[in-house]
């Protein structure tokens, strides 16, 4: 049996534990009208891409779509779900691109792969750097790009 202890401290991988080429592909996650209007208040981004269901309509979406920032935040918590003891780690860099829209009632899942690993400027630490593309439930890309994440060097 799981002590609550284990539950709420996760195992952190180490940098030395990490090996470039790893591969992780995430669950889906559909995206609701709910989670885009819930988004729209937390981040004040009423934008008529996803708040005037009427204006999209003859819009070239044909629909409201989702807050690319939404998308990006729900793939990091799906990342989170298949490598907890990497993605959650400390991230010191983030490049990212919106390629096609995530629409409501669309599935997206994430795949990710380590591509690198290099010195930090810090003793003691490194850089991961770790690929990531967004799919939809048809298999379109709709959202990629990269994290770097600074993790430990095991001690001793």
């Amino acid at each position: 049996m799981l002590s609550y202890a284990a539950v709420t401290e996760p195992t952190r991988a180490t940098f030395d534990d990490i090996k470039v080429g790893e591969e992780f592909v995430s669950p889906g996650r559909t995206v609701s009208e709910t989670d885009i209007v819930v988004f729209a208040g937390l981040s004040g981004d009423y934008n008529i891409l996803h708040t005037d269901a009427e204006h999209m309509r003859a819009s070239q979406f044909g629909e409201r779509i989702a807050h690319g920032l939404l998308g990006l935040a729900i793939q990091q918590g799906l990342a989170a779900r298949i490598a907890p003891e990497l993605v959650e780690q400390p991230v010191a860099g983030l490049a990212w691109k919106f390629r096609g829209p995530i629409k409501i009632g669309d599935t997206i899942h994430v795949e990710a792969k380590v591509t690198d690993k290099r010195d930090a400027d810090r003793p003691g630490w490194g850089i991961v750097t770790i690929a990531r593309r967004v799919l939809n439930q048809r298999g379109e890309l709709v959202q990629e790009g990269e994290t770097q994440h600074l993790v430990e060097r095991r001690r001793g």
